[in-house]
């Protein structure tokens, strides 16, 4: 399966990081927060992905494009004009960039993956969010369910919308930010079927999280994957230090693959 993942946004509430980079790409122990979840995707043999870019993309691209020489030993001659690769460290990753607009809402930029991801399912998931998820088990919930999509639900202290789960784990209703803490919430890291494409219409200002995520719920078509791990979103810059200072303690429970850092 290809992995969606939604880098456009504007980052406002990081604006200290995300004035002059896109919010994906604030780093976390030296790396960027998109490489990271990258990295969580791959652990699980999952390489491919189209990252669904807005604003500042060229950053994004430059990245990518310019990957083996940020992390490869090199020599520049420049009396010769060449430049010699002594290690290249890089991932098995194939990696498509697709600007989908400055401004475009969350479901504007899925719908505009459509030809890119085919008639098959996918994974999806922000590009500012971390967690020891198990993808297998994941998948697997998806799969049984028998549902168009699978959303994380997960339970932080509060700041989020909730959603309402049945006993057979079906999402009967999902609500953006209500009042009290301590509810299931979107964490992101979703499962799809191509039939989402129906419920996501023409447009750019069309969220994701409204009229396409209600219409799931209210159809029944909207399993919940509940993960009572670690799961930690990167809204502001004391997240950005959170996250950051659990890695370099080398406590990050979010880095399953590798095995030192995930261990808390």
């Amino acid at each position: 399966m290809k992995v969606v993942i939604l880098a456009g946004g504007l980052g406002t509430r990081l604006s200290e990081e995300t004035k002059l980079i896109p919010k994906p790409m604030v780093e976390i122990g030296g790396k960027p927060i998109l490489w990271h979840i990258m990295k969580i995707y791959s652990h699980f043999g999952f390489n491919e992905f189209i990252v669904l870019t807005g604003y500042k993309s060229h950053i994004i691209k430059d990245y990518f494009v310019h990957y083996y020489q940020q992390y490869s030993d090199i020599t520049v001659d420049m009396l010769n004009n060449s430049v010699e690769i002594h290690k290249i460290e890089t991932e098995p990753w194939r990696v498509t960039m697709l600007y989908t607009g400055q401004d475009t809402m969350t479901g504007g930029r899925i719908k505009k993956a459509q030809k890119y991801i085919g008639n098959e399912p996918f994974l999806l998931t922000y590009g500012d969010g971390v967690a020891d998820i198990d993808l297998d088990k994941l998948i697997a919930s998806h799969k049984q369910s028998g549902k168009y999509v699978t959303m994380t639900a997960v339970q932080p202290t509060g700041r989020f919308g909730a959603l309402v789960i049945k006993d057979d784990n079906m999402i009967t209703s999902f609500m953006e930010k209500p009042k009290g803490d301590e509810a299931w919430v979107n964490g992101g890291f979703f499962v799809c079927q191509p039939e989402v494409f129906d419920y996501i219409p023409e447009g750019d200002n069309v969220v994701f999280e409204r009229a396409p995520l209600e219409n799931l719920a209210r159809t029944h078509q909207l399993n919940a994957y509940k993960h009572e791990g670690f799961w930690r979103p990167m809204d502001t810059l004391k997240d950005k230090n959170d996250l950051t200072e659990m890695w370099q303690n080398g406590t990050a429970p979010w880095a399953v693959w590798n095995k030192e850092l995930s261990c808390v």
